[in-house]
């Protein structure tokens, strides 16, 4: 059974700092490529960033600069930091194995004063 399990989310004011992890079991984690996306009230899911399997990461512009992705394939987990938050990054967060349907559950983010 393949389970993919969010967290780390949060309210934090603007500029504020969190880190999201997502725990992978059921998949052999270290050959797919991770990525992580969010969901915003009323918006359509949008991609946030990627790390592939060789850890190079990728970032939507809207985050370049701010959040880092990274991985570590002993602990078949995938990690979202994220800084210099805005009110706009409030949202869903899920994490994604690239070219699946497997999903997490999500952990919501929310960026106010």
């Amino acid at each position: 059974q393949v389970q993919l399990e969010e967290s780390g989310g949060g309210l934090v004011q603007p500029g504020g700092s969190l880190r999201l992890s997502c725990v992978v079991s059921g998949i052999a984690f270290s050959i797919y490529n991770m990525d992580w996306y969010r969901q915003a009230p009323g918006k359509q899911r949008e991609w946030v960033a990627k790390i592939r399997s060789g850890g190079v990461p990728g970032y939507a512009d809207s985050v370049k600069g701010r959040f880092t992705i990274s991985r570590d394939n002993a602990k078949n987990t995938v990690y979202l930091q994220m800084n210099s938050l805005k009110p706009e990054d409030t949202a869903v967060y899920y994490c994604n194995a690239e070219f699946t349907n497997y999903w997490g559950q999500g952990t919501q983010v929310t960026v106010s004063s």
